[in-house]
C-alpha cells in the first residue's frame, strides 16, 4: 500500500482553460510544502503521467505533490502553444489553486525539459513559490529558438534555484549551462548526472535520483 492518497481536480485558468490535475497527498506530512511538477513539451508528447513516478516518490517521503496536464494535453481543454508562453498561465493557475485549496506555507516549482523554461517564467508571479528546480533545462542554441524568451525570467529571479542535468544532454552542454548561470541572480546550484542523456534522464529509471536531488535541495532551503 502506498503511503499517500491520490485525488483529482480540475483547475480553471484566467483565460478559461480547464486543467486536469492530480494531488498526491502523503498520509504522514513531513512539511507544509507542496511540490508542483510541470511536465515536458506538450507538442512532443509531454503529459502529467510522465511526472507520476517523481510525484509518488515525493509523497512517499512526506511531501504533497501536484501534477497536471497543460492545455491541450489529455483531458485538459485548450490548445498547446509552440513556445510555451500560453502554458505559463497554466502553471500560475495551478499554483494559485494550490495556495487556496491545499494551504501550504510554501510551494516548490519543478519543471522537466521544456517544462523547466515554462515553470521558470512563472516563478516570480507567485509569492508562495520559494524555490525552483529545473530537470534538463534546454539552454542550447537550437532549443533557444523556441524557449529563449523564457531564459531571462528565471535567470533574473532572486529565488533559490537548482539545475539538474545529464552530462550527455543533447540539448544543452555542461559549458552552456555554466555560461548561462554565471549571470544568474540569487543562489544557484547545479547537479550533474554523469553519462545521462536528455531523454534518458526523463525516464522512470531516473525518478528516484530526481526525487533525491529535489529532497536535498529542499533540505538546503
Amino acid at each position: 500500500m502506498p503511503n499517500y492518497t491520490l485525488e483529482s481536480s480540475t483547475v480553471e485558468t484566467l483565460d478559461g482553460v480547464n486543467l486536469m490535475t492530480r494531488i498526491f497527498k502523503p498520509k504522514q506530512v513531513k512539511d507544509n510544502m507542496v511540490i508542483v511538477l510541470v511536465h515536458q513539451y506538450s507538442i512532443m508528447g509531454g503529459c502529467q503521467a510522465l511526472m507520476k513516478g517523481m510525484a509518488s516518490g515525493l509523497a512517499e517521503k512526506g511531501y504533497a505533490a501536484v501534477t497536471f496536464d497543460m492545455r491541450g494535453v489529455g483531458q485538459s481543454t485548450g490548445k498547446p502553444s509552440l513556445t510555451g508562453f500560453a502554458e505559463v498561465a497554466d502553471v500560475v493557475a495551478v499554483c494559485n489553486w494550490v495556495s487556496q485549496n491545499l494551504s501550504p506555507n510554501k510551494i516548490l516549482l519543478v519543471g522537466s525539459s521544456a517544462g523547466a523554461p515554462i515553470a521558470g517564467s512563472a516563478v516570480d508571479q507567485i509569492e508562495q513559490i520559494i524555490g525552483y528546480v529545473s530537470l534538463g533545462y534546454p539552454f542550447g542554441m537550437m532549443a533557444s529558438i523556441l524557449f529563449g524568451r523564457h531564459h531571462k525570467a528565471i535567470l533574473q529571479s532572486p529565488k533559490p534555484k537548482l539545475f539538474v542535468m545529464g552530462t550527455e544532454d543533447g540539448f544543452t552542454s555542461v559549458k552552456q549551462l555554466d555560461n548561462k548561470l554565471k549571470s544568474a541572480a540569487g543562489h544557484n546550484e547545479t547537479r550533474l548526472i554523469e553519462g545521462a542523456g536528455h531523454f534518458e534522464m526523463e525516464g522512470p529509471a531516473f525518478d528516484s535520483e530526481m526525487v533525491k536531488c529535489i529532497l536535498e535541495f529542499i533540505a538546503s532551503l
